[in-house]
């Protein structure tokens, strides 16, 4: 896990959509959020989970493990960007490959979009937009000390199983104390 990335918390989500807007405005991505806010019993409960690109680091991120046109680069400090725009094909591939659902092939412009962990922002110090608006920190952008200091028991968790395959995440998601579910990994 990065030193200082995103934790998502789905026990504190209220579905507000905040993020969503917020992250409109990112300048890398102007326009299009790259959030997806699934509603998980919609009608009988207000719980939502944020999903977000979870910067996957072992094995390297699948969508950028099968782009044939190397058009997802990852940087030094794991962050796996959005497709490049002059080198992406469209082909999907990445789309297919992404174990979390998260990349989107805009079919128009044949051009994967994902999340980059707001880069021009993060890369600098700052916060990624949608954890800047969360009102309650469904959101969180800090080391994993700050989230114990702010979340004492809490777990988080960046080690995924699907199947047989096992991905290692470069963000997390935070679990109850009472979660007893595989040891979280790397921390």
């Amino acid at each position: 896990m990065m030193g200082t990335t995103l934790f998502i918390d789905p026990g504190r989500c209220i579905g507000c959509q905040a993020c969503v807007a917020a992250c409109r405005e990112c300048d890398s991505h102007r326009g299009k959020s790259m959030i997806h806010l699934d509603y998980i019993d919609a009608g009988r409960t207000a719980a939502a989970m944020p999903t977000v690109c979870m910067h996957c680091e072992d094995p390297v991120a699948p969508c950028a493990e099968v782009c044939p046109a190397d058009a997802i680069l990852v940087t030094a400090d794991g962050v796996v960007q959005e497709a490049a725009k002059e080198r992406c094909i469209g082909c999907g591939n990445c789309v297919d490959a992404c174990p979390f659902g998260v990349p989107k092939l805009d079919v128009a412009e044949m051009l994967q979009y994902k999340c980059n962990l707001c880069y021009d922002r993060t890369s600098v110090g700052l916060a990624p937009m949608c954890a800047t608006v969360c009102p309650t920190s469904a959101i969180f952008y800090g080391s994993i000390e700050e989230l114990e200091a702010d979340r004492p028991g809490a777990q988080a968790i960046d080690v995924f199983r699907f199947g047989s395959a096992e991905v290692r995440t470069g963000c997390a998601v935070v679990a109850p104390d009472s979660f007893t579910g595989p040891a979280p990994g790397g921390m």
